[in-house]
């Protein structure tokens, strides 16, 4: 009995995924490279590498000595973009972490509070919510004024709302659940049942989502420093590299170009990363 040819086949595909990574492996390398980059930058580069200034090494084209050549003002885009991603990735991560923090205190006080004080909580994040997250941030980071902290506040309070409302849903799901009536029941109290039972089984599904988020708060943050309301020159920042190599994109395109593709290519990698972490999630919720 001779066997099916489509038995070979099905093999042959099967080796060839196993010996070929996964994309989620791929980008969750690149990712752990940005972060060793944004670790060891100083040490590796120096810290004044990334802003001193040399004028007879201006707008030097990309080469063995500048592999992404230098600026105007004679500084290395290779180590303003490596130092760079110290503040596009911690911008991000900071705004993410504060809007989740914010957002489990806001999405608990309105699932726990009354009909009215839910209400008013909910009402407010979906007015919020209805503003673009980009004129939001405006918004906010003219009250708390430029800068890497204006700018991390400001990113921050605009992924709050979307968390809070994840959390509200998650916390009523609980509180409705048996374990809880029954720990109501047995008379535990009320701040050890939010501690131990509701809090808890609303962080997974909020913190997936905050996977999904980050790539959005990294190019929040950059859109924020190219306008001019975020990190400051001469602080080496993704989105304020773009906006000093704008002028000089037919003479010197490498200015603006390598930044640009760095914070696509995080952007693009934190983002897959967090929706295939969240399709996981999903599949394991399912099954």
């Amino acid at each position: 009995m001779t066997a099916s040819p489509a038995v070979p086949a099905a093999r042959t595909r099967q080796a060839r995924t196993t010996r070929r990574p996964p994309l989620s492996v791929l980008l969750a390398a690149l990712v752990l490279l940005l972060v060793l980059l944004s670790a060891l930058a100083p040490g590796v580069f120096g810290h004044g590498s990334a802003t001193d200034t040399d004028p007879l090494q201006a707008l030097r084209a990309p080469g063995s000595g500048h592999w992404f050549g230098t600026d105007e003002l004679g500084r290395d885009v290779f180590a303003r973009v490596v130092h760079g991603t110290r503040y596009s990735l911690a911008i991000g991560a900071a705004a993410t972490g504060a809007g989740v923090a914010l957002a489990v205190v806001w999405g608990l006080a309105a699932a726990l509070s009354g009909r009215f004080g839910d209400a008013l909580l909910m009402r407010t994040a979906d007015a919020l919510l209805a503003l673009p997250g980009l004129l939001l941030a405006l918004l906010v980071v003219l009250i708390t004024g430029k800068g890497v902290a204006g700018t991390t506040i400001a990113v921050a309070f605009g992924t709050a709302p979307g968390f809070a409302r994840v959390v509200r849903t998650q916390a009523l799901l609980v509180r409705r659940s048996g374990y809880v009536e029954a720990a109501v029941g047995l008379g535990v109290p009320r701040r050890l049942i939010v501690l131990r039972h509701v809090l808890p089984n609303t962080l997974g599904p909020l913190l997936v989502l905050a996977t999904v988020t980050l790539g959005a708060s990294i190019s929040t943050g950059a859109a924020l420093s190219y306008l001019g309301l975020g990190a400051q020159p001469p602080t080496p920042e993704w989105g304020a590299m773009l906006t000093e190599g704008q002028g000089f994109l037919q003479q010197a395109w490498w200015i603006a170009l390598f930044p640009g593709l760095l914070l696509v290519g995080t952007v693009l990698a934190v983002t897959v990363l967090g929706r295939y972490a969240q399709d996981r999630a999903e599949r394991r919720a399912a099954s």
